[in-house]
């Protein structure tokens, strides 16, 4: 994804946050670019805990829209291996099992029965 060399952006804002961020930077003894960027950590970290995100970050990484390092960055190690192991499962060959022949899973006939309300 990037370094933590700053770069520069270029934003546009309603005037009246821009007033709202300078005078908060002036309360707290610093600048509009600290508070934007803090603001920007802030927001990102809590997507990441977000598990509508997660499910996003899973979902591009399966469908290999993002690679592993994105999603690690985005939503953490542990969370980016969850659909990169599906996918190196499901992409394996399945075992060469028999059927069951002791075992009736379906309890007699295989039949659904309707439910006697």
């Amino acid at each position: 994804m990037g370094s933590d060399e700053p770069r520069c952006i270029h934003l546009q804002s309603p005037e009246y946050l821009v007033e709202r961020l300078d005078t908060i930077a002036d309360l707290m003894g610093t600048d509009r670019t600290t508070l934007l960027v803090e603001a920007m950590r802030e927001y990102i970290g809590g997507r990441a805990d977000s598990d509508s995100f997660q499910q996003r970050v899973a979902t591009a990484l399966y469908e290999d829209e993002r690679d592993f390092e994105t999603a690690t960055q985005l939503v953490g190690a542990e969370q980016a291996q969850h659909p990169s192991l599906l996918k190196a499962d499901l992409g394996g060959e399945p075992f060469d099992l028999d059927a069951p022949h002791d075992t009736d899973v379906y309890g007699g006939d295989g039949a659904v029965k309707a439910d006697d309300r």
